[in-house]
């Protein structure tokens, strides 16, 4: 099998579109739909099913798609252990976490990591849906859960506790909550409907004091660092995890005697990443950074 056609292949299966693949490739389209159609006469096989609105994998695409994509993750694998068998740790390492985490707790102290280890380049993924690791969507997660799957290595970070907030505007208009049945008369803001299975009652400010009548909010968002700016802009009080308002002026902690859940986070790579050098100076890195930091 030729190995240009497969490259191709894989990216507009990846895409699910020829313009994209082209775009990701530097090639026009029809050369990528001729070394398709190549390919595809080549294995005397359909791979795609063409329509107005894309590409769509048949069967035998479906196979051959699942095959590239393994061969493109240990080629990826085996570029990396080139790299780390050099001196200083060398190459690209994409981490991803939440939106949350990774904009608010992680990438200030990326700047001292760049800076220690210059010709590593990081990419930086913040998505509140789960990559996969194993099929190398990136190298290293930060998880806000304890994974399942067996090929995964992690490693605890830090735990992380929740607590009442509000901004110093929205108390000074409408006063701090003295008690929990306070409550019954603020704004609320939660996460919303859809919030993630992994998190054991986040919305858990609804219902403290008042099980069987829920409180209703003032504003829900499906996205914790949402929940967090509308707080910031004095709408209402929120559950908000601690590291969030670290170093806020705006926004200051009310009903300090009442906790929230807390849940731990943890470092997560593949196994074959182990003993990479780029992999284990980043780890040893975010320890330091977890070791000094108390909130």
């Amino acid at each position: 099998m030729d190995w240009d056609k497969l490259r191709i292949f894989h990216a507009v299966a990846e895409a699910g579109s020829l313009t994209h693949a082209g775009e990701t490739l530097g090639l026009s389209q029809s050369a990528v739909s001729r070394q398709i159609g190549a390919l595809e006469a080549q294995l005397n096989v359909t791979l795609f099913h063409r329509h107005a609105r894309g590409l769509i994998l048949t069967e035998q695409g479906e196979l051959l798609f699942r095959t590239a994509r393994e061969i493109f993750s240990r080629l990826a694998v085996a570029e990396a252990m080139i790299a780390d068998s050099k001196d200083k740790p060398t190459g690209e390492l994409c981490v991803t976490t939440t939106v949350a985490f990774g904009t608010i707790w992680l990438a200030p102290r990326l700047k001292e990591f760049i800076e220690l280890y210059p010709d590593l380049r990081i990419e930086m993924v913040v998505d509140d849906r789960e990559l996969d690791l194993s099929m190398r969507e990136a190298d290293v997660a930060i998880r806000m859960w304890k994974p399942t799957q067996a090929d995964l290595v992690y490693r605890k970070l830090i735990t992380v506790h929740n607590h009442v907030y509000a901004s110093v505007d929205y108390v000074t208009r409408h006063g701090a909550p003295q008690t929990i049945e306070d409550l019954d008369n603020h704004a609320l803001i939660v996460y919303g409907e859809e919030a993630p299975a992994h998190f054991n009652n986040i919305n858990w400010l609804l219902e403290i004091g008042s099980p069987d009548r829920p409180r209703a909010p003032v504003l829900t968002v499906n996205n914790v660092y949402g929940v967090m700016q509308a707080v910031a802009s004095g709408l209402g009080i929120a559950a908000l995890p601690d590291y969030m308002v670290e170093g806020n002026p705006r926004i200051v902690r009310v009903l300090p005697n009442i906790d929230g859940p807390s849940f731990d986070t943890f470092l997560v790579y593949p196994e074959e990443l182990r003993n990479t050098k780029r992999l284990a100076v980043f780890r040893d890195f975010l320890l330091r950074k977890v070791a000094d930091w108390h909130y």
